[in-house]
């Protein structure tokens, strides 16, 4: 099997980690400055691997092989959330990048290859999987026009002006060209590293569900007002999201999570009434028909809540990603490539969380390899992975990525 070089994949990891450093990870939110300079080191280091190599106009970084033979697509994103971790999405890009090179360097990979991605905005900071979405074809002008970016305001269409990118093409994917896409993570979570395991084969990745809930009161004096006199939107809210974890604690599947993770109430002082309030409701499941059944759960909710009174509540959905299958032979490749270099290590398991290989696997079979989180952390800078874990799992990656190139 083709052999990686453990020192270079190493370095351009730790390289990577400059570019935006924060603490001991990194701020590199998509179409910053510091990530548009790691686009380039990026494009710089494809080409240097013998890629053809292009950044296109919505920010995606590709790498074409030059092979004549079959190829797969490999890769992830190189952007983070803010004031984040140096492995989320890097890592998977580097694994595909250095597993580009070891079939290029190996004699008796013969004419098969790697192309290399890094998408862009996988994160979301101005939308959702932008990036890999427009790959595949489903991003429309007008969803670039619309695009702000969620912290400072900035569209996407200043910041891609900004970059130098606004006048280049976007890249689509062409299916024919590919057996199908590679991409490797971190676990974000513990299942690995509390079992004392190795490689992670993802099975399916989890739809993503957001909405937007607003309850409408009247804003009022907080001394003044009896309590039977009150339409306290706050309250109200309160009330809808004891109902809401009692309802779906009574629905869930066995992995099904649900999260409020914002809530704002207007005008937030202390000695007022609030006159509205807003919250962020998010759930996840890798079933599609759970997630119907929740939203179809919140909306009864609702309409229960409305009768109630006193204040009316409103939903609306903001945010959706659906569930997706990794391809049964790669699992079974990613599994028996980490047979070979981790006996016993493996284990089969779904993905908390979105990626973009659920995109990709529109359009081309797709897979999902992990590889332990220290702590199971993640979206924070402390997230770390051992470098003794990075290269056993590229080495799986690469072997695998070979298999199934070699089988056909």
């Amino acid at each position: 099997m083709p052999a990686i070089n453990p020192e270079r994949l190493l370095g351009d990891l730790y390289k990577l980690r400059t570019f935006g450093t924060y603490k001991t990870g990194v701020h590199r939110p998509s179409l910053s400055p510091e990530d548009v300079a790691s686009r380039q080191w990026l494009a710089d280091r494809m080409a240097d691997a013998g890629l053809d190599a292009q950044i296109d106009g919505i920010g995606n970084v590709l790498g074409k092989s030059l092979a004549p033979g079959r190829k797969v697509l490999a890769g992830s994103h190189i952007e983070s959330q803010n004031q984040a971790g140096w492995l989320d999405g890097a890592l998977g890009v580097i694994f595909a990048l250095e597993t580009a090179r070891a079939l290029r360097e190996d004699p008796a990979a013969g004419d098969i290859g790697v192309d290399v991605v890094a998408f862009c905005d996988e994160e979301g900071h101005f939308g959702a999987f932008l990036g890999s979405r427009s790959f595949v074809g489903d991003v429309t002008e007008a969803d670039i026009d619309a695009a702000r970016n969620r912290t400072t305001g900035q569209s996407m269409r200043d910041a891609l002006a900004a970059a130098g990118y606004a006048s280049r093409p976007r890249l689509r994917i062409d299916p024919r060209r590919y057996t199908g896409y590679f991409e490797a993570h971190i676990e974000q979570g513990s299942t690995l590293e509390s079992g004392n395991l190795k490689i992670g084969v993802v099975t399916g990745l989890v739809g993503l569900w957001n909405f937007g809930i607003t309850a409408a009161g009247q804003q009022n004096h907080a001394g003044t007002t009896m309590m039977w006199e009150r339409r306290d939107a706050g309250a109200a809210l309160v009330r809808l999201f004891v109902a809401i974890d009692r309802r779906f604690t009574e629905i869930r599947a066995a992995r099904t999570v649900w999260t409020v993770g914002n809530v704002r109430f207007e005008p937030g002082e202390p000695s007022i009434i609030p006159g509205r309030a807003e919250a962020i409701l998010q759930f996840r499941d890798v079933d599609a028909a759970v997630a119907q059944r929740f939203e179809a759960a919140l909306h009864e909710l609702a309409a229960e809540a409305n009768r109630a009174g006193p204040c009316e509540i409103t939903i609306q959905g903001t945010r959706r990603s659906e569930p997706a299958a990794m391809d049964a032979r790669f699992q079974q490749a990613l599994e028996d490539a980490a047979a070979r270099h981790a006996p016993g290590l493996s284990v089969r398991m779904p993905s908390g969380a979105g990626h973009d290989a659920q995109v990709v696997a529109r359009e081309i079979p797709a897979a999902m390899m992990f590889v332990p989180s220290i702590g199971g952390i993640s979206h924070h800078w402390s997230e770390n992975t051992s470098d003794e874990d990075i290269v056993l799992g590229a080495r799986v990656f690469t072997d695998a990525i070979a298999s199934v190139l070699k089988s056909g």
